[in-house]
């Protein structure tokens, strides 16, 4: 990129196109045919309906209240309203701590910034090393802002050394103080909580075969030998996949019995008819009320007879169990300790929140466990280097002089200015954003076939992967095709002495590309995340052809929650850049401000009106953001040392040493500090709130509700199913 003037070219393209998200979103949110998708939260919590509609037909569809065009803008300031109290009661803790994290990088980054600019820009400017090195290199505006434009051996390095430490300080004081805040809020959100299964509740997996034993049985029968004052009941894990098969098909039957019963009540002078045919194309023509309620009917003495032989057969029954305690205090020795003297049996965790459980992992045996992600993990390697192909082919397109003086046939088309800018300025990161669609649902089904069972910890097993292929591919990749890409005549054409300067100054120039993908993805992205124009398309295609019921059309709002496989790898992202290039190049820094503070926003009122969480993990995220926050000064920390060293400054390049340890250090501290609070459960608290509870942990209306929580969801579709069908041990 040569100029300024191909980011001014991204740089308008992309905020005129968040403009008109924005603008079309303020428009659509006030229209009444809009507003179950725009404020899908509040349709679903049942404290909001359908507006009021005026002008007859044409006011169900469109606002004919043209006073609320004059204030369409009004969702703004409505979306800072809300305090973080309020948020935690009406989203949860992950949502409030997920919000936190932007204005972390707006604490950060904001102080980083200015220090930058007035401080390192300047001396950076000062150089004039790229003015001697342009015949040679593919150098650009922006990089005579950067590091690179500091003549070797010179002193003005002990101003980017001072500068890193400054910096480094600073973020581990705001990361140590955000890190005391969120475990502060962690206890006190499971300290606020009433009685709730997983307060109560163990996972149990790998259960032992024992000859003429049920899975049942063994669970039972262990528990009250090692645990026979605080074991209170369990519920098996049952492979029923035929049985859900029928209870999705009588579902179906449900809710076509519904529409038509709807259809019977607005015209009772004559009852709905069907054929009994393919989809009532053909067939003998019946009352459909009797029709469907007698399929169902029928279908309901199948379902009796599956769940029979459901129970009876021991194959259906896997080797995991949900144990349930008494106390708070029984359940949590029994998490956090071994059961038995061989540790791949008995096997204990935390049971997940009922919500949270991914139940097709339940039953995966121990040694299948280790196979799978072994397999897992040659996949992640092979999928990381398949994709570096496209990473490489994006920076062809980010570095046209580089590839112009490779292929001279393409120079004629590349030189023209309007096409040069759009390439450079706007197609590179669009390219890389496209390229990376497709991947979180890979990564998320690699997360399944390794075998985690809570949907949380898939979601956070998917983030890691993203988050490493990020690193290996978007920056360290982009910097590495890039720098061949972009030095390519220069690598060709002189000694190998040489190499090292020019990858020293092809580095910080690597800034630029960042730059736009920053713009498209963190302007023009974030302002179409608000926009939600693909479940605004789907909710209407689906209201029109396939909703009949109210059921169907709380089904076709399409609830979404915060996507946290793809969101929080694109924050540490965020947090990666800032970090590595605040002292190599820290023009970048106001484009990652930008980002933050738009994000924050938005993210903001999509927590309020939109997402409706599938769980709540109390947080338990952080201290992985936490941790890659940490490693981004890491990089950061050992770039500039690589950096000094391509720049001959022996005399402070030493001086960098020193703070790869003390940040590692200061990890260390944060890791012993305060991370037990997010994978432990400490019995001093379990135990003080079974003290205050006292008798009301006697109540077997409780108790019932606890051994019932942890059945699986296909079984509480079938009315009168009784606890003692399917197995449950209520003693």
């Amino acid at each position: 990129m040569d100029t300024l003037g191909d980011i001014g070219m991204s740089a308008l393209i992309n905020i005129l196109g968040a403009f008109a998200f924005l603008l079309a979103f303020a428009l659509l949110r006030i229209q009444p045919i809009n507003d179950r998708v725009y404020f899908t939260k509040w349709y679903i919590e049942g404290l909001r309906r359908c507006p009021s509609s005026r002008g007859g037909l044409v006011g169900r569809f469109v606002n004919l209240n043209f006073k609320t065009y004059l204030t369409f803008l009004n969702w703004m300031p409505q979306a800072l309203k809300m305090s973080e109290a309020e948020i935690i009661n009406h989203a949860g803790l992950d949502s409030a701590v997920f919000l936190r994290i932007y204005r972390l990088g707006l604490k950060i980054f904001g102080p980083i910034a200015i220090a930058a600019i007035l401080v390192l820009i300047p001396v950076n400017a000062s150089g004039g090393t790229l003015f001697f090195l342009q015949h040679d290199l593919v150098v650009n505006n922006i990089d005579k802002l950067s590091i690179s434009n500091i003549h070797p051996k010179s002193y003005k390095f002990f101003v980017h050394i001072g500068m890193e430490y400054l910096f480094t300080f600073w973020v581990c004081y705001m990361l140590y103080k955000e890190y005391d805040r969120v475990a502060s809020m962690r206890l006190n959100f499971l300290a606020s909580q009433g009685r709730l299964p997983a307060q109560f509740t163990v996972l149990v997996r790998n259960v032992p075969h024992v000859s003429g034993r049920s899975i049942s049985d063994t669970v039972d029968n262990f528990f009250q030998r090692n645990h026979p004052d605080h074991y209170l009941c369990h519920q098996g894990v049952y492979n029923a996949k035929k049985f859900a098969k029928l209870v999705k098909k009588r579902s179906k039957l449900q809710n076509w019995l519904d529409y038509n019963q709807l259809k019977f009540e607005r015209s009772p002078e004559k009852r709905p008819t069907s054929k009994k045919g393919f989809l009532g194309l053909w067939g003998e023509k019946v009352d459909s009320i009797d029709f469907y309620k007698k399929q169902i009917k029928d279908l309901d003495d199948k379902l009796t007879m599956e769940r029979e032989k459901v129970m009876k057969d021991p194959k259906s029954v896997t080797p995991a169990a949900f144990v349930s305690f008494k106390s708070r205090w029984g359940a949590a020795v029994c998490a956090q300790t071994q059961q038995s003297k061989d540790p791949t049996l008995w096997l204990t965790y935390w049971a997940p929140e009922p919500r949270d459980i991914y139940w097709k992992n339940l039953g995966i045996p121990f040694v299948s466990l280790s196979i799978r992600k072994l397999m897992v993990s040659i996949a992640m390697f092979a999928l990381v280097f398949f994709y570096m192909i496209p990473v490489a082919f994006v920076q062809s397109l980010a570095n046209l002089d580089g590839l112009g003086r490779a292929a001279p046939f393409l120079r004629p088309l590349l030189e023209r200015k309007l096409v040069k800018s759009f390439l450079q300025g706007f197609v590179p990161g669009l390219a890389l954003k496209i390229f990376l669609l497709l991947l979180p649902a890979i990564l998320m089904v690699m997360s399944k076939i390794e075998g985690h069972v809570a949907v949380s910890v898939l979601e956070r097993r998917t983030a890691a992967k993203y988050y490493y292929f990020m690193l290996v591919n978007v920056f360290l990749g982009s910097i590495a095709t890039g720098t061949a890409f972009q030095q390519l005549n220069a690598f060709l054409n002189q000694s190998p002495t040489e190499i090292p300067r020019n990858i020293g100054v092809s580095i910080p120039s690597k800034a630029t590309f960042f730059i736009t993908y920053i713009m498209i993805d963190g302007w023009a992205g974030i302002a179409g995340e608000i926009l939600r124009l693909k479940p605004l398309v789907f909710f209407h295609l689906k209201n029109m052809f396939l909703v009949k019921t109210e059921r169907d059309l709380e089904k076709a709002m399409d609830p979404k929650s915060i996507d946290f496989p793809e969101t929080l790898p694109s924050l540490q992202l965020y947090f990666l850049l800032g970090i590595v290039y605040m002292t190599v190049t820290p023009i970048l820094l106001p484009f990652v401000l930008i980002f933050f503070a738009f994000a924050y926003f938005v993210y903001r009122h999509q927590v309020i009106n939109v997402y409706h969480q599938k769980y709540e993990s109390a947080a338990a995220f952080w201290p992985h953001v936490h941790c890659r926050i940490l490693a981004s000064l890491v990089v950061s920390q050992l770039l500039l040392l690589g950096l000094l060293t391509t720049k001959k400054a022996a005399n402070s390049t030493p001086l960098l040493v020193a703070l790869p340890i003390l940040t590692l250090t200061f990890h260390k501290y944060c890791k012993h500090r305060f991370e037990p609070t997010f994978r432990k459960d400490p019995l001093e608290e379990a135990m003080n709130k079974d003290i205050q509870e006292g008798a009301a942990e006697s109540d077997a209306e409780f108790k019932s509700h606890l051994a019932d929580a942890y059945l699986h969801p296909i079984f509480h579709y079938i009315e009168g199913v009784e606890l003692a069908e399917v197995r449950v041990d209520k003693k």
